[in-house]
């Protein structure tokens, strides 16, 4: 502190003027050192939220079926039978650019203590990761090449020594991403309902217990990290990305488990961004108390450690507990039965401040709900892109074939199997996997304990987001929806992880608004509330941002596990029928980057009343027995969504729809799917079309060995080999 003022220091990590000055007010003196270190890191865009809460408020977050909603470690929603699904969704961005398969693992190390700290045994994990173009022998297609490999081992080296089954997820690839790659991790647990554990540290005396792996200086500064853009020496951030160890993390859920079911705990919290920062001022912070800590007496790894170190280190598998009073030996001996460092650390108190000693010497003394309620709530200026002035203006030029078109859109890696990834996850480990990744649209586990399924997507299309940033992140809440309606579940909840450029640029902010009044809308409309979520800001290379991306994650309940709805076809000779309108529409297609190379057009129609009606026929039919298969027409039209019907099922088709032009079996029209059905079903199901007052119309058969729709025409052995092989071979061109 002698060599700078505290000014200087609170500047450089990331404090304005404004902040800092703030700082003094709520103080009543200047800050020392690892006091600034402390409010720096809650006070990071990362942490506070400050640039983005201002367009959260107002999310649909209520319904009868929502026990627990944003503000915890993750949502809760009731699943019937005295049970509850716990999930949610978050970013690991920045750790993953930069040290690929430690930021993957990590980022799935830290979405799976938000679960199982609720009380939660995890039972399903998804992620959502984007990435520039792997095509190529360009220096950013091998830089990708890279990441997605390191990205895809973290992952599944994380998840698979857990026992948590990957079971579905989804993988895009975009110029925008060049500079700045995504990695959003999903997981959902299962919890008795009446039994869920919140992040609260309450009652006077109540010890505070540190348990967990010991700390070292790993992940320093990370959160201050993930709330600034990148430049070209973001390689240098490398000490800034935590190291995971699934192993230990392992033994803490068990140990948390087993604790669970003592009478011994007032509260848990993960210690994620900002380590033990922000779980003890969370953990206070929502109860209104104060708390003492002797940082002397967390266990450290390293030597040498100071307060900064300690209240700033980011190392993984980590939980802060407060205890009843009286029960820390109960709660020590759990954690060293399964070999895991336990100890106590302070205690709660009634002063309101977190009191923070040294070898009992006061060391940081900062008022804990001041430090919340004044953190910043930025009112960042909004400006409309210049690039969507004329982002509707597109010609299409090009006169391929039906045939031609298909061939390029369908060994687009956006389309094709991604085996190659999945194939590194354990997607059947606990045995209640029944519908998994590869299998299409949404995925599915069973609920032995109650007879039940439960259905989850993960879901973006960020062309949509990036030419209509309200109608796009729409229409990512209806596609997450629609996915899991297709395999017979009713959706009834989302979680969402909203990825932006730099929020300082007026046109980003712009769309981050927009992006949520989609978001809001259509959850309110489909009746699937936000419980929970993340925002990723600072997205962003060397002034080059990504395009809007918010990844919605949706879950629903199918009462049946016996009645899950396969997504490709099953028997020949059955008809395939296409449900819902579909008209002319191509912006944001995938039709017109791959084949007129171009990002652009007027958005989809969004129709939540239509939307909803393709879920309620889907899921009436499934439970009446009536359909075979069902897939959302989505990226690609009619066209793809009926050749990976057909790829997957190992049959052709052959289809006849009256369209007006040629090329709009490629048109990607919202509130859409293709559904199998026996003949001897067809009345039935007309029956129940009419009374939900949807149309419909039969376009042909399954069966044969050929793909056959109007006048395209390929043989299926060709359309397979594609689909199959052709990720692998670019993935593994360098190798």
């Amino acid at each position: 502190m002698s060599e700078r003022t505290p000014l200087e220091i609170a500047l450089a990590h990331s404090m304005t003027q404004e902040e800092y000055e703030n700082t003094v007010n709520i103080l009543g003196r200047e800050p020392n050192y690892t006091e600034i270190g402390i409010i720096s890191a809650m006070w990071s865009e990362h942490c506070s939220y400050k640039s983005s809460k201002k367009y959260l408020n107002g999310f649909p977050t209520k319904a009868p079926w929502v026990i627990q909603g944003p503000g915890e470690n993750a949502g809760v929603i009731d699943i019937g039978d005295g049970y509850a699904a716990v999930f949610k969704m978050e970013s690991h961005n920045h750790p993953s650019f930069i040290e690929p398969y430690q930021g993957a693992a990590t980022g799935v190390g830290g979405i799976l203590r938000d679960v199982f700290t609720m009380g939660a045994r995890p039972i399903a994990n998804m992620n959502s990761i984007r990435f520039a173009s792997i095509e190529g022998d360009s220096e950013t297609a091998k830089k990708h090449r890279f990441l997605l490999r390191g990205v895809v081992e973290g992952i599944g080296g994380y998840g698979n020594c857990m026992g948590v089954p990957t079971i579905g997820g989804e993988t895009t690839f975009e110029d925008c991403y060049a500079g700045n790659n995504l990695v959003n991790a999903f997981t959902l647990g299962l919890a008795k309902k009446d039994e869920i554990f919140l992040g609260v540290a309450e009652g006077v005396g109540n010890p505070v217990m540190y348990v967990g792996s010991k700390t070292g200086r790993d992940g320093l500064g990370g959160a201050v990290m993930s709330s600034a853009a990148f430049t070209e020496d973001s390689e240098s951030k490398r000490p800034t990305v935590q190291v995971g160890d699934p192993f230990t993390e392992k033994l803490l859920l068990e140990a948390c488990l087993e604790l669970f079911k003592e009478d011994l705990i007032i509260g848990i919290q993960d210690m994620g961004a900002a380590g033990l920062t922000s779980s003890s001022f969370e953990m206070a912070g929502r109860s209104g108390s104060g708390m003492r800590m002797d940082l002397d007496k967390v266990p450290a790894r390293e030597e040498n450690m100071t307060p900064y170190d300690f209240m700033l280190s980011e190392s993984q598998e980590r939980m802060l507990i407060c205890a009843k009073k009286g029960c820390e030996q109960a709660v020590i001996d759990i954690f060293e039965k399964w070999e895991l460092s336990v100890a106590v650390i302070g205690e709660v108190t009634d002063t309101g401040n977190m009191e923070l000693y040294w070898h009992d010497e006061l060391v940081a003394d900062i008022p804990i709900q001041p430090l919340s309620e004044e953190a910043p709530i930025l009112d960042r200026p909004v400006k409309e892109p210049e690039y969507l002035k004329d982002i509707e203006n597109i010609t299409m030029t090009k006169q391929l074939s039906s045939t031609d078109a298909f061939d390029i859109l369908w060994k687009s890696l956006e389309v094709v199997d991604k085996s190659f990834i999945y194939n590194q996850y354990d997607s059947m480990v606990q045995t209640n996997t029944i519908k998994g990744p590869g299998s299409l649209d949404g995925s599915v586990i069973r609920i032995k304990e109650t007879g039940k399924a439960l259905a989850m997507s993960a879901d973006c299309n960020t062309r949509y987001c990036y030419i209509n940033p309200e109608l796009g992140s729409a229409a990512a809440v209806m596609e997450s929806g629609r996915n899991v309606a297709m395999t017979g579940a009713r959706p009834l909840a989302i979680t969402d992880c909203l990825n932006f450029g730099n929020p300082e640029n007026p046109e980003v902010m712009w769309q981050f608004k927009h992006s949520c009044e989609g978001i809001k809308s259509a959850c309110k409309e489909l009746n699937t509330p936000v419980i929970g979520g993340n925002v990723s800001l600072y997205n962003e290379t060397n002034g080059v941002g990504i395009y809007p991306t918010p990844s919605i994650a949706t879950v629903g309940v199918n009462e049946d596990m016996n009645k899950v709805l396969s997504s490709s076809f099953k028997e020949e000779g059955n008809y395939i029928c296409l449900i819902g309108e579909s008209y002319s529409e191509f912006g944001g297609s995938l039709y017109l980057k791959e084949v007129e190379g171009q990002i652009g057009g007027v958005h989809p129609g969004v129709d939540f009343e239509a939307e909803l009606m393709l879920w309620d026929i889907i899921i009436e039919a499934n439970k009446l027995g009536l359909l075979e298969s069902a897939k959302d027409v989505n990226v690609g039209g009619v066209a793809i969504a009926l050749a990976k019907m057909c790829a997957v099922g190992d049959m052709g088709c052959d289809v006849n729809v009256a369209f007006e032009h040629e090329y709009d079996i490629f048109s990607e029209s919202l509130s859409r799917a293709i559904i199998e059905i026996k003949p001897s079903n067809i009345q039935a199901f007309n029956d129940l079309a009419y009374k939900i007052g949807i149309s419909y119309g039969c376009i042909g058969k399954t069966g044969g060995d050929v793909l056959a729709i109007n006048s395209l025409y390929r043989k299926m052995e060709k359309v397979k080999n594609v689909y199959f092989n052709r990720f692998q071979e670019i993935i593994e061109q360098d190798l």
